[in-house]
């Protein structure tokens, strides 16, 4: 079923097998994937008991690496690639295990954001220093959460409160103009809980747009110019927990951002993304939970051409939750809800449909043994273009040694096409279909003392995969993609202050339709990508670096347009002045390679950072 060989390299596998099983024979080994994590199963589980692939970066691991955004903090994650039209604040990309970009459903704080007019997440405009962590799920959910999940989920928290009142603060200066300032302040009092934060960005940016775009491809035109960008964001959460468990609150954030580009159509953007709601966690009785969120999110968009109007999209999105979770026995728990999503828009353009809705249920039990964990999941769906959707999963993890698990996975999902793919003027495709896959994984974790392995190896394929089609200039179904691939991600402990770190995906996706793309490999993905890394951390200083890394891929389904292999180095060091206060410096692109994600978008050259951060105990 899982066919891999032309992906997988079977020395690599081979190798990999061996640190594996070698780990599981040291008398005592110690299982450290004990994180929770509530995105894979909609419910609190640690990630040794899913049976998903799941990743989490918590505040610390951001501040570590010293990332600036949030495509940089996710760039080189294990099955996650990643395309920017240029440098900061450009239109930004996010392919999870080679499918679609808009394949990822993407959660903040438990409501599902996103625009329904391009189907896709401003992750660029996201404030990386008001997030907490961020789960990442590999895989389909469609049969926990309906469309878009089915290259997986991705979920970010924004910053918590802490037990006692406690606030913090960045400003960091650097290349291009560059300043950013991030401030927040939290805390708890008789049950009462808050957590709110600042930060604005300012970039005067580069010439993003190489001169050839202006024959051909890209943004299609030659602007010798630096592309700026600016933002400035907010958040706020605010509630009660009782000392039973039970907790109300109330969750609002607010981001607008300026962004310069290159474009003989619009080369300015404006825009603003909001949400806000309220949510209730409760005992109904001693077995029976009750979660209940209602939200509101906004995408709005305003492009122009040197200043001129161009083009408005205002996409608003309603939601309403429901979740049962019913713990029968302490090793089995059954989740029963339903969702509720109304999508509308509003823009000057004519679409021949302006709002749709979709009405979900889901149902999912969880069983635990002494060394099995089993997950089984359904869902209904009932969308206003795409009618019924009926999807399912099943998981399962063995614990083979306290620091050996397998598991495996199965999962059908579907993708609903957006208002552009099928309606925009002059572009839409109404006779677009609805596009379903079927995935398969197996994989491994090992815990054995400084030593972390989770290896995955997958098989998805995706029936009507929707594509950019030159030859009608408008969006197309292909009958068929299969994709393939293997994802490693290897943390070791070398001493009290080393530590390494090596993350690796390689695919396979192909277009597998019988047509004149047939066998070529779908767009802007790599076969080969990832990152390596390396740190030294003293009693009160430390330094590292990182290596990423991509292989040669394609800008087209023709694959007559070829996108470079690159490697681009990182570096980073910190300095702790006091118990408070820390200094930090970074170089992006150390060697100043250059290299393209997208076809002439020239992405960032050599660049310098330096970050003083105030942070009290």
């Amino acid at each position: 079923m899982l066919k891999l060989r032309k992906v997988l390299n079977p020395g690599l596998v081979f190798s990999l097998g061996l640190v594996a099983t070698s780990s599981t024979l040291a008398d005592e080994a110690t299982d450290t994937f004990d994180t929770v994590v509530v995105t894979a199963t909609r419910t609190a589980q640690t990630v040794n008991q899913s049976t998903a692939s799941v990743q989490v970066i918590d505040r610390a691991e951001i501040e570590r690496l010293q990332a600036r955004s949030v495509p940089d903090l996710l760039r080189g994650m294990p099955g996650v690639q990643i395309t920017t039209n240029g440098g900061r604040g450009k239109s930004t990309s996010l392919f999870v295990r080679g499918t679609n970009s808009d394949h990822v459903l993407v959660l903040i704080d438990g409501v599902k954001v996103g625009s329904a007019t391009s189907g896709t997440t401003p992750f660029q405009d996201l404030p990386i220093d008001q997030i907490e962590r961020i789960e990442i799920v590999r895989g389909p959910r469609s049969s926990l959460y309906g469309s878009e999940a089915i290259g997986g989920v991705i979920q970010i928290f924004t910053r918590q409160a802490k037990d006692k009142p406690r606030g913090g603060a960045s400003v960091t200066v650097g290349s291009d103009a560059t300043r950013e300032f991030s401030a927040h302040v939290s805390g708890k009092e008789r049950g009462f809980y808050y957590s709110a934060g600042a930060s604005a960005v300012t970039t005067k940016g580069y010439n993003i747009c190489a001169p050839e775009a202006a024959s051909g491809g890209g943004c299609w035109t030659n602007e010798p110019d630096d592309d700026a960008y600016e933002s400035e964001a907010v958040h706020l959460n605010a509630g009660y927990a009782a000392s039973n468990g039970s907790k109300f609150g109330v969750t609002t954030k607010l981001s607008r951002n300026e962004s310069e580009f290159d474009g003989g159509f619009v080369n300015e953007g404006n825009s603003e993304q909001s949400i806000l709601g309220v949510h209730a966690d409760f005992g109904l009785l001693d077995f029976w939970w009750l979660k209940f969120q209602a939200a509101r999110s906004k995408d709005y968009s305003d492009n122009a051409l040197n200043g001129v109007h161009r083009t408005t999209f205002n996409t608003e999105r309603d939601t309403v939750t429901l979740q049962n979770d019913f713990l029968l026995h302490e090793r089995i728990q059954i989740t029963l809800g339903g969702d509720y999503q109304r999508d509308e828009i509003a823009t000057e353009d004519t679409f021949s449909e302006t709002q749709r809705e979709n009405f979900g249920g889901f149902a999912q039990a969880l069983v635990s043994a002494e060394k099995f964990e089993l997950e089984v999941s359904a869902r209904h769906d009932d969308n206003e273009f795409t009618g019924n959707s009926k999807t399912g999963g099943v998981g399962v993890a063995y614990r083979v040694s306290p620091g050996l698990q397998w598991r495996a996975n199965f999962g059908k999902a579907f993708k609903a096409p957006s208002f552009n793919e099928l309606y925009f003027p002059f572009f839409g495709n109404p006779a677009l279909k609805p596009e379903e896959s079927k995935s398969a994984e197996m994989g491994i974790r090992v815990a054995d003392g400084g030593t972390q392995l989770d290896m995955a190896i997958f098989n998805t394929e995706v029936d009507d995969l929707i594509v950019y089609d030159a030859s009608i200039f408008a969006p197309n179904n292909i009958d068929e993609a299969e994709i393939r691939g293997l994802e490693v991600s290897l943390k070791q402990r070398i001493s009290d202050q080393w530590s390494f770190g090596a993350n690796l995906t390689a695919l396979s996706p192909r277009n597998v339709s019988n047509d004149a793309n047939d066998g070529n490999l779908l767009p802007r993905r790599p076969q080969r990508s990832g990152k390596v890394e390396l740190d030294y951390n003293a009693d009160d200083w430390s330094m590292g670096g990182s290596v990423f890394f991509a292989g040669s891929a394609f800008d087209d389904i023709a694959n007559s347009n070829s996108l470079d292999p690159y490697q681009v180095l990182d570096l980073r060091a910190a300095k702790d002045l006091n118990s408070d206060w820390q200094l930090q410096a970074r170089v992006e692109n150390v060697f100043d390679s250059y290299y393209e994600t997208a076809r002439h978008y020239i992405q960032p050259r050599r660049s310098f950072y330096l970050t003083l951060r105030y942070s009290p105990e």
